[in-house]
């Protein structure tokens, strides 16, 4: 397949789109608050991250940040990673930020698959949390205590998550897809007073129970005080034989709405406990504040994907995913939530677009995995859809193939910016993501996110440009965790971030900076292959196979042997075809004339399905293990582990 020419952006904004935007106002207050010009996001970008105490406080005051104090502090200990601290003497509440707007318009629009449609007014939202919070306060639950949701992406899991914060609990979350084993790795580490779940679910069209599985791993959580379940298959659930569980109407009953007492906490107060995806021992428990979150997720929102009050934010995430606990800080800016729980691809691949354009979204974010399906479904919303509402399209989980930008500008939206973004669950936030003002150029994420100081270092340790290397920050950020749960010394939280780099966060991914400025990814630095001591990428691969009409998609990993590693690359084919020796040789001269023979896989095998996380990523990590015939300690991390039997005792791979 011939190269596309790269050298015009897909896309540019117009000067009223520029003109009109937040960014360009921000600019503006830089220059009145603090006598700088800047004329261009890179210009803004090298004085956010020069000038980290000045850009902080004026996220704050362009965010509106509802607080009982700022205090004089911006930053203290800024030269220490970790050990820096933000705005230590600040007092406030992420609930009360939240819950900011108080009137009829929608706060939040939900659509359960063709099952379930629901809207709930600013108003309502408030009340609702209001009388949540008096029931959870009467159950106990004191600032500290955590709170737990094993609940679908739908109203009630976003009010049980302001109620929480509204009176200092911590809240954690994972979606009722998962095991009893895997709930339990979570839950049972961090021992939650109060539990929400549903009766059940929705997903392809069929109705799912959850309370059997609620039944069985709540017996092994003797610190829940209350099980509240929500409705949602049914209007009465039979919750019998459910001990200490009652309905979410009885648990809120007696309380009437009215001003919400939010408690004010320390900028580091905990807000969320969120959960490493890995597949190489117990997920890490990574705890979050509610001032780093806030400020980073409102500064996202605001400026790095324009929102404004009144526009419609949409995400297809589930509640085990971070891109949820963003979502929903859409709230701050006076967004409304498009909720949306199920298959995207029910009752077709047309659901989501119908959902854009009957409640006129704006921000439609997604995962590059479902950008690939779509494409393969060779499926063209924007022949069958209106989407004049939507400006921007985010895209994360993995990283978005020059392939699918070309899909999004000629099959879905030509005027929109699309804003490939990349982080992640550490720092609930975003390293590098989108630029509004500025061009989108095919297969590169636009530009590194303001204050976050991001470099790419060689393997010894020095900044590149237009290399590959090792995705760092240099300087410290507002949503650092506040630290890993029961790691008393910080050692583990330490050796997840600081190990390699001293003072300095490495990520983990393989990335190169770009002559745009801007961050292609490559692949997690610890899935890198490294034939001959070469590393190379595994986005790499994955984007040259994955173009070929007869690959559905690839996992590819490094096998030891013979004293080296060889690539190995598995794929998974369309229905009815089968792997012969003319595709193995056709894949393989596609991936050497995209990337180098170096890449070339040594072995090209067939196999029926390829493990991935609940939230979409696939485990190069996990089939590695397997091939290897090692352990893979957290299978609960798994959305389908039954598919890592594929890869055991290849006959192909021992020779």
């Amino acid at each position: 397949m011939e190269e596309k020419q790269t050298n015009a952006p897909l896309w540019r904004p117009s000067a009223e789109r520029i003109a009109a935007s937040n960014l360009t106002v921000f600019m503006g207050r830089v220059e009145r608050d603090w006598g700088v010009r800047l004329a261009t996001y890179d210009q803004l970008y090298a004085w956010s991250t020069a000038e980290l105490e000045k850009f902080w406080t004026l996220v704050w005051d362009d965010c509106g940040v509802i607080a009982e104090t700022r205090g004089e502090v911006v930053l203290a200990d800024g030269e220490k990673m970790p050990g820096a601290r933000f705005f230590p003497e600040a007092r406030l509440n992420y609930a009360e930020n939240l819950l900011r707007r108080r009137d009829e318009a929608d706060a939040i629009v939900f659509w359960g698959e063709d099952k379930v449609k629901r809207r709930l007014s600013f108003r309502g939202l408030h009340e609702q949390v209001s009388r949540l919070a008096q029931a959870l306060a009467e159950a106990g639950v004191e600032p500290g205590d955590r709170v737990a949701g094993f609940m679908p992406n739908m109203p009630e899991t976003v009010i049980a998550t302001l109620a929480t914060n509204a009176i200092g609990g911590v809240w954690s979350s994972c979606s009722p897809d998962f095991g009893v084993q895997g709930v339990l790795d979570r839950f049972g580490q961090i021992e939650p007073k109060v539990l929400f779940c549903p009766d059940g679910y929705f997903y392809n069209g069929k109705r799912i129970d959850s309370l059997a599985r609620v039944r069985e791993f709540t017996a092994a959580l003797p610190s829940l005080r209350k099980i509240v379940v929500v409705p949602y298959l049914t209007a009465s659930p039979d919750i019998s034989g459910l001990d200490r569980a009652m309905t979410y109407a009885d648990f809120i009953a007696p309380f009437s709405a009215g001003e919400i007492p939010f408690l004010r906490q320390a900028f580091d107060a905990p807000l969320y406990i969120m959960y490493s995806s890995g597949t190489t021992g117990k997920p890490k428990c990574i705890v979050h504040g509610q001032g780093g979150t806030l400020l980073q997720h409102m500064k996202e929102h605001r400026l790095l994907c324009d929102e404004k009050r009144d526009d419609r934010v949409f995400y297809f995430t589930t509640c085990g995913w971070m891109m949820w606990n963003w979502l929903i800080s859409a709230l701050a800016c006076e967004a409304t939530l498009l909720l949306y729980d199920g298959s995207p691809f029910y009752p077709d691949g047309n659901v989501l677009f119908d959902y854009m354009d009957a409640e006129k979204g704006t921000l439609f974010g997604t995962s590059a995995k479902y950008i690939d399906a779509l494409k393969n479904a060779r499926l063209a919303p924007k022949a069958t859809h209106d989407l004049s509402s939507i400006r921007t399209i985010t895209s994360t989980g993995s990283p978005l193939v020059p392939e699918g930008f070309d899909y999004i500008y000629e099959h879905v939206k030509a005027d929109v910016c699309l804003s490939s973004i990349a982080g992640g669950t550490d720092i609930i936030a975003c390293f590098v993501g989108g630029n509004p003002i500025g061009p989108v150029w095919r297969g590169e994420i636009q530009k590194r996110c303001l204050g976050m100081a991001v470099e790419v270092y060689d393997d010894q340790g020095r900044p590149v440009r237009g290399e590959k290397g090792e995705l760092v920050c240099t300087r410290p950020f507002p949503s650092m965790p506040v630290g890993f749960w029961d790691d008393p010394d910080g050692s583990r939280y330490r050796a997840a971030y600081f190990e390699t780099y001293p003072n300095v966060w490495r990520h983990g991914d393989y990335v190169a900076l770009t002559e745009h400025e801007g961050i292609v990814i490559y692949g997690r630095s610890d899935a890198t292959l490294n034939p001959g001591g070469v590393r190379i990428g595994t986005a790499e691969i994955y984007r040259q196979v994955e173009q070929l009409d007869e690959v559905e998609e690839a996992i590819v990993i490094g096998q030891d042997w013979q004293g080296d590693v060889r690539v190995v690359l598995f794929v998974r084919l369309r229905a009815g075809l089968v792997l012969d020796d003319a595709l193995i040789t056709r894949i393989k001269a596609r991936i050497r004339a995209g990337c180098t023979p170096r890449h070339v896989p040594a072995k090209v095998i067939q196999v029926a399905d390829i493990p991935r996380t609940k939230s979409g990523k696939i485990v190069e990590l996990a089939v590695r293990d397997v091939v290897h015939r090692r352990p893979v300690k957290n299978k609960e991390a798994l959305a389908n582990p039954e598919a890592l039997h594929h890869y055991e005792n290849l006959a192909e791979l021992a020779t």
